[in-house]
Parts: C-alpha cells; sequence; structure tokens
C-alpha cells in the first residue's frame, strides 16, 4: 500500500556507518573530546546495492526514482513528502514497518558513524536510552524514544536505527513495530533494506541532501486518514526530516 504523508522541521539527524567506524576516534583540539572519523563506505556483498551493480533493478522492486523498494507479498508502501519533495517511503508489513530514506554523501567518505552519533545525543537528551550495537544490518542504534501515549501519558517506544554506506550514498532504515521490539523477528524487514537499490544520479549534491523519490505510475489515492500509522521514531531523524500525517496514495501489492 502506498501511503503519502508531510515531513516538516528538523531535529536531530539518525543514519549509520560501516563496521570498522564505531572504533575509528580522533580528538577534537578545541574542546578534547573524541570523535568519530569518516572512513570509507565498507565493502557490501550482500547489499544494499547501487543501481550500478543490479542489471534489473526492477525485477521484483517498486521503481520510486531514487530508490527501487523490493515488492513483499502483503506489504504496504507509504511515501513521505517534505515540501514537494518524496524523501522517503515506508514499508508496512503486519506489526512491523522500515522507514528507508537515502541521502547524498561524499565521494570518499561514509556519514553512518558520524550520524549514529548526532540521532544518539539527540534521543538521550529528549530523556531516551541508547544501545549501539552490531546487529545483521552493520552497527546500528536500538532506541527507547519517549513518547506522548493518546492518553497524554508518558511512554517508550522501541525503534532502531540502521544504515549504510554506499557509493556517494548513504541508506537509513529506521525500523519500528515488532521488529524493534523483538530484533530476532526482523529478518524480512532487514532482508528489504538489503535488496534495496540506492539511484543517485551523477548531478551535484551537497551531503545529506535527500535523494527525491517519485511515485509509481500506478499509485492509487487513498483518502485522508485511512490507514494511518503513527511513526514516532521519525521525529529523531533530524535534518532529514520531520514526518507528520498526510493524504495516502495505496498500493495493495
Amino acid at each position: 500500500m502506498f501511503g503519502r504523508r508531510k515531513k516538516s522541521g528538523a531535529a536531530e539527524d539518525a543514519a549509520g556507518e560501516a563496521e570498522q567506524v564505531v572504533d575509528a576516534v580522533d580528538t577534537d583540539d578545541t574542546a578534547g573530546a573524541p570523535r568519530r572519523v569518516n572512513l570509507p563506505p565498507a565493502p557490501r556483498p550482500d547489499g544494499p546495492w547501487d543501481i550500478s551493480e543490479v542489471s534489473r533493478p526492477e525485477d521484483g522492486r517498486v521503481d520510486l526514482g531514487g530508490m527501487f523498494v523490493p515488492g513483499v507479498e502483503g506489504m504496504e508502501l507509504r511515501v513521505e513528502v517534505a515540501g514537494d519533495a518524496i524523501v522517503a517511503a515506508t514499508v508496512v508489513l503486519r506489526d512491523s514497518a522500515v522507514q528507508l530514506q537515502a541521502f547524498a554523501a561524499p565521494k570518499k567518505e561514509g556519514i553512518w558513524g558520524e550520524v549514529r552519533e548526532e540521532i544518539a545525543s539527540g534521543i538521550t537528551q529528549q530523556g531516551g536510552v541508547i544501545d549501539e550495537v552490531e546487529g545483521p544490518l552493520g552497527w546500528e542504534l536500538r532506541a527507547q524514544v519517549p513518547v506522548q501515549l493518546p492518553d497524554g501519558t508518558g511512554g517508550v517506544q522501541l525503534v532502531r536505527f540502521v544504515g549504510v554506506d554506499g557509493p556517494r550514498w548513504f541508506l537509513r532504515g529506521v525500523i519500528s513495530g515488532q521488529g524493534a521490539v523483538q530484533p530476532e523477528a526482523a529478518g524480512l524487514l532487514e532482508q528489504i533494506v538489503r535488496d534495496t537499490v540506492v539511484v543517485r544520479g551523477e548531478g551535484p549534491m551537497a551531503p545529506r541532501d535527500p535523494i527525491v523519490l517519485k511515485l509509481p505510475n500506478d499509485a492509487q489515492m487513498v483518502p485522508d486518514g485511512v490507514q494511518q500509522e503513527e511513526q514516532e521514531g521519525s521525529r529523531f531523524s533530524g535534518g532529514m526530516g520531520q514526518l507528520q500525517r498526510g493524504p495516502e496514495i495505496t498500493e495493495v501489492r
């Protein structure tokens, strides 16, 4: 199912790095504090893929322009907008979801390490709890994000932030629902991340600029308020946008 949501504002950045980046630190002479070093992207033998690495990216995938997202039986696919541009796609599968968003990155440096550090700082400042672990997709953040419940009381939402550095791009995934509560049960969502194809394009882009997506030709409109879903964890996507509800465009696979 395709769903269209609006994004606005900016909070803390959310993203990730290749495996060896987590241990790399440098010293900031002005502050005396260690900081991550942006190392070259690590190999991606199991994906996600650059468009140059896949001969037929449309096979089994939905063409969103800047990304080809794998199609899975029973999934809903929702696109999200910032201004007039579509910049993210969320795959909803039963009681779990993964939001996918691709960004431009420097030619010789990955950005997952420093962005992961930024999102961790942002969530802890909000009173949340962060655990940085090496998961099936490499280093990731498993976060307990403070949220307001429908009855006005405070609660906690579990969210996983995963990321992969590619050639001049970075792909971020935000896993919510049961896939975050029970990470061992998130295999299909993780495979969706691995099998995604990113289309960076050859034009100049500033690092962290979102790679703009497009709607599939056969997308169908769904009335406002139909099959909406909370994505509170996405409040911590930083300069990469804040999700809000909006009209939905739906395709059922």
